[in-house]
Parts: structure tokens; sequence; C-alpha cells
């Protein structure tokens, strides 16, 4: 039993740190950015709550516009190879935009006054949510592209290596990738639960004090993705070094280090079709006219059909078929509404949920994804998109229960029949126990979909 353990923790976790490579570090210092952002997340929900006169509709909103930039993240990447020896440009911007985002939110916990003097409490928080989003999908597509360029081309004695063991390689790189995204979900859950210990006793000029304090925490974020390009430029000279002292040209140190494999031609579709999509947005949004964000929706859908439909026409029949099933697939899934900000708030009024359990919670649902990761690496490699689907909609509706429950005083009657064993909170830590290893699932439909298309 003992050795089957043993078994299957070598296979599937370290297996995976024996493949690891220095070349690997930069990309997943810039993932592990993306996941460590959500440092501010337990501390946004309480100070939006407590001294933003914001309601959860407008959050939804809110939420609807700081997505918009994640719909561009495809003509991103293409800029991205077309602006392949200056990309590590894009993560400075990126940097620089959520440091902004970070700093406007020091402001207005420290010295609101001071920022309302400015312009409304509530617009510099609008501010500062629209500009941390097109920070983190400039550095997502970068560190995309990063990975490509993490894998090496030559071994140690310049011969080419061959296409299995690059495909292999290319595997590791991504599965370390989100390793390393859910590894900083982990990381700032612990720094949370570490900082909010206690924090339900506390006077509020206390808990304010500790929201400062982890804001400015979260100013490590930026700084940690820029290391990552720093750290990715000095490996490409020693690289550089590495291929002159075997002989390679200058030419050929040049095409193997800094230029990409194929070079990639400007798309106009991509270019001119989410230029469209901007102006449309743009104009929609900055006018306030009604129903604007089912007019954007309706744009951006017609501009991605027609997209689609170039691409599907250049397919045969039964790659058409695949690509266009997964995509109908994934659209609906992913439509499928979650309860927002209004479900927090709700555990924090009706429910109790404070700071410390909140953080509590995120911990225990990072490190169970963490573990799910690992878990159902068989699982998701041997079913269909269409079984994983239906599995995780079925799971997800099931796993519900409980919060809807809770919301008609399910916890109430457990409480009452367990001596007090069995209430809000026990529900919620199960609930988040058994929800949380489904989580990183989700991505799979999507990471499928790119690998089989690209």
């Amino acid at each position: 039993m003992l050795s089957a353990v043993y078994r299957w923790i070598d296979r599937n976790i370290l297996e995976l740190g024996r493949e690891m490579r220095l070349s690997y570090l930069p990309p997943l210092m810039v993932y592990c950015a993306a996941g460590v952002s959500g440092l501010t997340g337990i501390v946004g929900t309480f100070f939006i709550k407590d001294y933003l006169d914001l309601s959860a509709a407008f959050l939804a909103a809110l939420g609807f516009w700081a997505g918009i930039p994640w719909a561009l993240k495809m003509p991103i990447g293409h800029l991205v190879d077309l602006l392949w020896r200056y990309k590590s440009g894009l993560v400075y911007l990126g940097a620089s935009l959520i440091a902004a985002s970070l700093l406007i939110m020091i402001g207005l916990i420290g010295h609101p006054e001071a920022m309302r003097a400015i312009m409304p409490a509530e617009a510099w928080f609008v501010l500062s949510v629209l500009l941390s989003p097109i920070g983190y999908v400039m550095q997502d597509a970068v560190a995309d592209a990063m990975t490509v360029e993490a894998v090496p081309r030559l071994d140690t004695g310049g011969q080419p290596i061959d296409a299995a063991t690059v495909r292999l390689m290319h595997t590791t790189m991504q599965m370390l990738g989100r390793v390393a995204i859910i590894g900083g979900r982990v990381l700032v859950s612990l720094a949370n639960v570490a900082m909010f210990q206690g924090a339900e006793t506390l006077p509020e000029s206390e808990k304010v004090a500790i929201y400062i304090r982890i804001y400015e925490l979260a100013l490590l974020i930026p700084l940690l993705s820029v290391s990552g390009v720093i750290l990715g430029g000095i490996l490409k000279r020693r690289e550089a070094g590495r291929l002159a002292a075997l002989g390679k040209s200058r030419a050929e140190i040049d095409q193997l280090v800094h230029d990409q494999e194929e070079k990639t031609a400007p798309n106009w579709w991509i270019l001119g079709g989410s230029a469209v999509f901007v102006a449309l947005t743009l104009s929609v949004g900055l006018s306030g006219m009604p129903y604007g964000q089912e007019i954007i929706f309706a744009g951006s859908f017609t501009v991605i059909a027609v997209m689609m439909g170039r691409l599907l026409r250049e397919l045969t029949p039964t790659a058409r078929n695949t690509l266009l099933g997964t995509a109908i697939i994934i659209f609906v899934f992913r439509a499928i509404p979650t309860p927002g900000a209004g479900s927090t708030w709700w555990m924090i009024d009706e429910l109790g949920f404070d700071q410390s359990f909140l953080a509590k919670l995120a911990l225990i649902a990072s490190s169970l994804t963490l573990l799910g990761l690992f878990l159902f690496r068989r699982f998701m490699a041997e079913r269909s998109i269409v079984y994983i689907v239906v599995f995780l909609t079925l799971a997800t509706t099931v796993l519900s229960l409980p919060i809807i429950g809770m919301y008609h005083g399910l916890h109430e009657w457990t409480a009452a029949r367990t001596g007090g064993i069995v209430d809000a909170r026990f529900i919620a830590v199960i609930d988040t126990a058994l929800e949380s290893p489904l989580g990183q699932i989700s991505m799979v439909p999507m990471l499928a979909w790119i690998a089989n298309s690209a």
C-alpha cells in the first residue's frame, strides 16, 4: 500500500520537480505574480462593503467592464508575437498599471479625505478596478510567450532536441505554470490567515491598518513579474554565451535565442476586429447609453463569430466540427451566471463570517485546488471535453445546494440537532473542501481547445 502511494507521488509530483529547468523560472515568476494577485481579495471585499456606497449590482456591472481586457487576450497575444523581441516592455507596462491600481487603494484606505478632494472615492475605486486587469492580461499574454522560449531547442551538445522530447517539455512547462498560479494563491492565503489572525476582536482603526499593510505587501506583485523578465534576460545572455562556445555564428545565436521559431505575419482580421471591438466598447461605455452591456455583448459576439468563421473555412471538416463543438460547449459553460459579491456580503452579514474565517476558507480552497490539479491529471487527460463539462455542471449544481440551503436556514436546523457542531462555518468548510479540487478542471476545456487549434 505504501509503495503504491509513493509511486503515485513520485509519478505525479516528484517527477514534475525532476523535470524542472532553470529556463522555466522566468515565466513561472510571472505566472506566480498572477497567482498572488488575490492577496487583496478579502481586504477589498470588506473595504467596499464598509466604506464605499456601492451596491452588489453595481459591482456585478463593474465586473463586466473589468472582464473586457481578458476578452482581448487573443489580439494582445498576437501583438506579443509581432513584437517578439520587445515583448518584455509589455510586462513593465503591465506592472506599472498594477502598481498604480494598488497605490490608488492604499490612498483610499489610508488617506481617504485627500483622495476625495481630487475626485469621489467611488470613481477612484472604479479606476483601480479597471487598471488592474489591463496590467494582468498584458503580463499573462507575455508569460504564455515566455513558456515557448523557456523550452530549449538544442541539447547540451548543440544538437536539435527530438520533437517528442520537446512536446514533453512543453507539457511540463504548462503544468508547472498552473502549479505556479495556484501555488501563489496558497501563499497569499497563508499570508491572509496570518495577518487576519484575531482580527474579529480588533477595533476598526487596527483593522484598517491591516488593510493598508496588505495592500503595501501587494506592491511586491509587480516587482515579482518584472524580476522574472530580468532573470529571463540574464538567462538569454548566458545561453548566447553557451552557443558561442559551441561554435555557433552570431546569426545562428540571434535566431535561436531571440527570434521565434516561425515568424508571425500580421493577421489584419484579428487586429482589425479587435480595433472595432475596442472602439465599440469605449464609445458605448463612455456614452452611458441604455443596454450598453447588451450592445457590447452583441458586438463582440459578432466580431468573434466573423473571425471564427474565417478560421473554420480553413480547417478540414473533422477539425471544423471539433473546434465549433468545443467553442459552443465552453461558451455555454462559461456563460453560467455566478452569485457575485452579493453572496459574500450575505455570508458576512447573516452568517457572521469575518476576515479571519474567510482567509481560512481561501487557504482551504487554494490548497485543495492545488491537490486537485494532481489528483485529476488522468481524469482530465482521458475524458472528452463534453464529459468534463457535463461532470462539472452537475458537480457545481450539487455543491451549490449547501449555500442555498443555508439561505433557507439549513445551518440552524443542523446546529440544533448536533449541539452546535454542524453550524454555518462547518458547512462552509466542508462545501469548500469538496468543491475546491474541481476548480482547476474548468480550465482544461479551454487549454485543450488552444492546444488543438495551435
